[in-house]
C-alpha cells in the first residue's frame, strides 16, 4: 500500500543507543538530558531563540493561547486541521473565521480587518502545507490593532522566508512533531518565541506551573514530553535535510508529470524555501476528485482529502460563510509524498491521476 505519507524510522541500532542512555540514567521524563539536548539542537537547526518541546502540537496551541492571556475573539482560518479551531474553543475563546486566499490557501489578510471587533484579541493563522501566510501584512495589522499573533506552523518545520525561519514571526509559533510530519518524535510538538519573558512563562506552564519543587509560577498544565520521544527526535533530526531534498525531487517530478493537466497547485512565494511536506492538487470539481481518489484506491494508493471538510461545518462553532475555503476543501487532494517513495511509484500515481481526468 502507498499511503499519503509514511513515518520515517531510523536504524533501530541508533535508537537503542539512546535507550541505553535512558536505562543508565533511569530518568525517563521531567526535562531529562535528552529533552534538553533535543531542544538545543532544534534551536540551532531552525535558527530560533526559544523553543520548548511539548507532548503534541495541540497542547502547544493551547499553551500559546493561555500564555498570551487571550480570552476573547481570535480571528482564524477554516482551512486547517481541526486542532487549530478546537484549541481556541477548548480555551474558552471564540474563533472568528475569515476566508482564505485562493492562490496561497492561507488566511486572506484583506478579510482580517473587517472581522476585527472590540472583543478581538488575536490572530491565529496557519501556514498551510508549508506554504506561508502573508506574515508582513499580518504584522502590520496586529501592530495597528494591538493584537497578538499565533502561527500554527505544524506544516512549516524548516521553512524559511527571505533566509529567515518562518517560526520567528508572530508572538508564538507552534509546531507538531507527530509521526506524519517531516520531522517527528512519534508524538510531540513545540512552542517558539523570540520573547524571553514569554518563553519563561511557557516553560513553567508546560510543567504544571512548577517553579521549583515547592513553589508555583502560576497556572500550568502537563505538557511535558519524555526522554523516549526526545530520543526519536535526536535520531530523526540528522536525516532531515536529506529527506527534504528527496521530497523536493518527488515534488518536482509530480510537477513535470502533471504539468499539462487541468489540476491547480497553490502559489508559493519565490522568497520561500519550502519543506515539501505535502503535495496538494486542486481539481476542477469534487466529482473529478472523487473519481480520481476511487481509481487510486483500486490500485492500493491512499491519498487524503486534506483539509476536508471546511471547519465552518463544525458543530461547536458559529456559522460563517467562507466560500473560497469551502470550495477548495471540496476539491483539494494530497497525493502521496515521503522520502522513500520511488520514482516508479510517482509515475504510476501520476498516470492514474491523468487517466482519471479524462
Amino acid at each position: 500500500m502507498i499511503t499519503v505519507t509514511k513515518t520515517y524510522l531510523p536504524l533501530l541500532s541508533e535508537y537503542i543507543k539512546y535507550l541505553k542512555k535512558i536505562w543508565e540514567s533511569n530518568w525517563v521524563t521531567n526535562n531529562g538530558s535528552l529533552v534538553i539536548e533535543l531542544e538545543r539542537k532544534l534551536k540551532d537547526f531552525l535558527g530560533v531563540k526559544n523553543l520548548f518541546f511539548v507532548s503534541n502540537g495541540t497542547i502547544a496551541l493551547q499553551i500559546a493561547i493561555k500564555a498570551l492571556g487571550i480570552r476573547g475573539e481570535i480571528i482564524t482560518t477554516p482551512f486547517s486541521y481541526v486542532a487549530s479551531t478546537s484549541s481556541i474553543v477548548w480555551e474558552n475563546c471564540k474563533p472568528i473565521f475569515v476566508d482564505i486566499n485562493p492562490e496561497t490557501l492561507c488566511i486572506d489578510t484583506k478579510k482580517i480587518i473587517p472581522a476585527i471587533t472590540k472583543k478581538t484579541q488575536a490572530i491565529l493563522a496557519v501556514h498551510v502545507y508549508g506554504n506561508i501566510c502573508d506574515v508582513e501584512e499580518i504584522r502590520k495589522i496586529a501592530k495597528q490593532y494591538k493584537l497578538k499573533v499565533i502561527y500554527d506552523a505544524a506544516h512549516a518545520f524548516g521553512v524559511t522566508y527571505n533566509g529567515i525561519s518562518i517560526l520567528n514571526y508572530g508572538d508564538i509559533s507552534s509546531l507538531s512533531f507527530h509521526a506524519t510530519k517531516v520531522f517527528h518524535t512519534v508524538e510531540g510538538g513545540a512552542l517558539i518565541t523570540k520573547d524571553n519573558k514569554l518563553g519563561k512563562r511557557i516553560s513553567y506552564m508546560r510543567n504544571f506551573g512548577h517553579k521549583g519543587e515547592e513553589d508555583f509560577f502560576g497556572l500550568g498544565i502537563n505538557g511535558k514530553n519524555s526522554e523516549f520521544h526526545a530520543a526519536m527526535g535526536l535520531c530523526v533530526l540528522p536525516a532531515i535535510r536529506k529527506h527534504i531534498k528527496k521530497r523536493k525531487d518527488i515534488s518536482l517530478l509530480y510537477d513535470k508529470l502533471l504539468q499539462n493537466s487541468s489540476l491547480h497547485r497553490p502559489k508559493i512565494s519565490k522568497r520561500l524555501r519550502p519543506n515539501y511536506s505535502y503535495y496538494p492538487v486542486i481539481f476542477e470539481s469534487e466529482k473529478q476528485l472523487k473519481k480520481t481518489r476511487n481509481n487510486l484506491h483500486k490500485n492500493n494508493i491512499k491519498p487524503r482529502r486534506y483539509f476536508f471538510p471546511s471547519l465552518t461545518s463544525l458543530n461547536y462553532v458559529d456559522k460563517y460563510s467562507c466560500p473560497v475555503a469551502e470550495d477548495i476543501a471540496r476539491r483539494v487532494l494530497c497525493l502521496p509524498i515521503y522520502e522513500s517513495l520511488s520514482k516508479e511509484d510517482v509515475k504510476e500515481i501520476s498516470r492514474i491521476v491523468l487517466k482519471s481526468l479524462n
